[in-house]
């Protein structure tokens, strides 16, 4: 069976560190759209409205594979393809820099502040890992190889070229990857530690919480306890596996919840504005691994601590 035909290049620049949005005309065998503006009000009017879609036609926002802009009257082709940049909503400010950690021709590691997205998604676009460090570095092909959720900080693997990011997404999918997370929690004297959990964790789309289950387990993390303060402690978590929030379901469910956790136990409604001053207390704190393109063994470590847990 012959393979997809890889799409072409992108003839507009990054803006803010974030690649253009690519389109391709779909078959349209009804004979629906009788021209690419047609189309184009169908598939982004109910999004953005129809007088922007038309203003955006009109300031020749949308680019075909030469660059021109594209006319809204041109005859639809089904296809072609189209790019062009989205609107950027104002985006609140992280006030924390992205860290590097360590950087060669294949890879970035970078120590990613709390509050700061990995990748551009949702509401958060240029405030990501990925198009501060494209704007930083000048590094305009770096994607992340794994996703750490926005409230969590730590390491990041990134790619410095998008063709070898499949090659590093492997490590994560085979669980080539040993991962050290650092965290803040109530301390429990009548709990035994250190001990494996193994749950089936389901997340839905829309909903915030994750969720345990009967069933299968499909997460494992290991918990240890590393030192306590009175009634809080500094855990050492090491997952098996990757769960969105498995972490913070598996320490809840021990009666362990995170220092700061705005959804385990209890779903906060989100602030309007973040508070920085009240970081999620969890932190991912080892990589390491084999590359898979040098063959090289690599230990990382952040440089980043936990607040809720100051030196002393």
């Amino acid at each position: 069976m012959r393979g997809r035909a890889k799409p072409p290049a992108a003839p507009l620049p990054q803006r803010a560190g974030v690649d253009p949005v690519r389109v391709r005309l779909p078959a349209d065998p009804e004979g629906v759209w009788a021209t690419v503006g047609d189309h184009l009000l169908d598939r982004f009017a109910g999004a953005v409205g129809a007088a922007r879609v038309g203003t955006m036609l009109a300031e020749g926002r949308f680019v075909g594979a030469d660059g021109g802009a594209v006319r809204a009257d041109e005859p639809y082709t089904a296809g072609r393809h189209l790019w062009f940049h989205r609107d950027f909503a104002p985006e609140e400010p992280v006030p924390f820099p992205v860290g590097v950690v360590y950087r060669d021709e294949h890879l970035v590691i970078a120590d990613k502040p709390h509050f700061l997205a990995t990748t551009p998604r949702g509401r958060h676009i240029t405030e990501t890992v990925a198009a501060r460090l494209r704007r930083e570095l000048d590094l305009p092909e770096l994607q992340p190889a794994h996703r750490l959720d926005r409230l969590t900080a730590g390491l990041v693997l990134c790619v410095v070229r998008a063709g070898d990011r499949g090659a590093y997404q492997t490590l994560f999918r085979d669980r080539l990857v040993h991962k050290e997370y650092e965290a803040v929690a109530p301390y429990d004297p009548e709990l035994t530690l250190p001990r494996t959990v193994r749950s089936r964790i389901v997340k839905e789309r829309g909903v915030i919480a994750a969720r345990e289950e009967a069933g299968t387990a499909n997460s494992e993390s290991r918990i240890e306890l590393l030192e306590h303060r009175g009634g809080t402690g500094r855990y050492r978590l090491s997952p098996a596996t990757g769960r969105t929030h498995q972490l913070r379901v598996h320490m809840n469910t021990l009666g362990l919840p995170l220092v700061n956790d705005p959804v385990y136990p209890v779903v906060e409604p989100e602030p309007e504005h973040a508070d920085h001053r009240r970081p999620l207390q969890l932190l991912a704190k080892v990589l390491e691994f084999t590359d898979p393109v040098t063959g090289e063994p690599h230990r990382f470590e952040s440089g980043l601590r936990l607040s809720a847990w100051p030196d002393r």
